[in-house]
């Protein structure tokens, strides 16, 4: 597994070269959301809207109105909590083409439940038009770009930033609303997003090792949620359901595949690993996927109850499975 830095810097820079119609919009954190650097080199591009996100919405949505295609950055949560009304009155009523890039999802921040937003997906999965896509490796955030363009209507984007995982091939990029098939397996049904999924994916080798046959899927595409391999996934398994998110669970990848479940009426136990019903404070990432119960060990400990059983897996063991080594579909 590679780990590479400024993702986003570079492919917004790229991307904006090709897509004249490219404006990028900051609320006072170019900076802190990679794209200081597209400001010095494409600065007629570049619009700096000051902490007024409120604000930034109302000039995006006439901005797109014009036909130009405006990327939002700020962190996550301000782009759904202070400037909801806007967003949904002057973009997503409308069904106009801007792209909200929400960096530092769920905790994957110090900054405490004040910058973390834990609850956007089932905020943002209410408001009709919106599309909702989840970022979880270098692969995804390159794929980003092009499938806000080729959507062509609103849609928010957990980004990632700074030292990024590349744990998918960079010449297979992320399809919208298709989930990416990690391994094959008639025993557990495991979905996982965001920063969960290398989580997920050292634990997969871990019990693929013990005897167990695990069908590992990672999603993107929040809404809309309709790929057919989810359904497939669910009804292959033996043993039952677990999903693991950066999010809380309730209102976001866990309440959506139980909402699928039930649809098609699939009699399985369904077991969601996220945060619970609480606000998390704030700390280093691998400290709060400890806490907050989202990291390898608790993907772990919650298929010991699913199947009844149990291994004696430590922090160790799981840490030191390189991901480069994993056998993927």
């Amino acid at each position: 597994m590679q780990i590479e830095k400024d993702v986003h810097s570079n492919n917004i820079i790229q991307f904006a070269e090709n897509h004249k119609e490219v404006l990028v919009m900051s609320a006072d954190l170019g900076t802190s959301c990679e794209v200081g650097e597209f400001a010095k080199k494409l600065p007629e591009r570049y619009l700096s809207m000051g902490i007024a996100e409120q604000n930034m919405m109302g000039w995006a949505a006439g901005l797109a109105k014009e036909g130009f295609r405006p990327f939002l950055h700020t962190f996550a949560v301000f782009l759904y909590r202070r400037p909801l009304d806007q967003l949904e009155m002057s973009i997503a009523y409308p069904n106009l083409p801007v792209a909200l890039l929400g960096f530092v999802p769920g905790i994957t921040t110090p900054g405490g439940i004040t910058h973390q937003s834990i609850e956007d997906v089932g905020i943002m999965r209410t408001i009709p038009n919106m599309n909702i896509f989840d970022c979880g490796d270098a692969t995804d955030v390159e794929s980003a770009l092009e499938i806000c363009r080729e959507i062509n209507a609103p849609i928010y984007v957990r980004m990632l930033r700074g030292a990024v995982p590349r744990l998918f091939d960079p010449n297979v990029p992320t399809k919208f609303n298709k989930g990416r098939l990690l391994s094959e397996g008639t025993d557990i049904a495991l979905f996982s997003s965001s920063i969960c999924t290398e989580e997920a994916m050292r634990a997969t080798n871990y019990l693929e090792k013990q005897g167990l046959s695990v069908q590992h899927v990672h999603i993107t595409t929040l809404k809309p949620f309709t790929d057919p391999l989810v359904l497939e996934t669910l009804e292959k398994v033996s043993y039952g359901v677990i999903t693991m998110e950066n999010h809380s669970v309730i209102g976001g990848l866990g309440t959506l595949v139980g909402e699928v479940m039930l649809e098609n009426m699939i009699n399985k136990e369904l077991i969601k690993i996220g945060i619970n019903d609480e606000w998390t404070h704030g700390a280093a990432k691998p400290y709060l996927m400890k806490k907050y119960g989202i990291d390898a060990l608790s993907l772990i400990k919650a298929v010991e109850k699913l199947i009844d059983d149990k291994f004696d897996a430590t922090e160790n063991e799981l840490e030191a499975i390189r991901l480069e080594d994993y056998d993927r579909v």
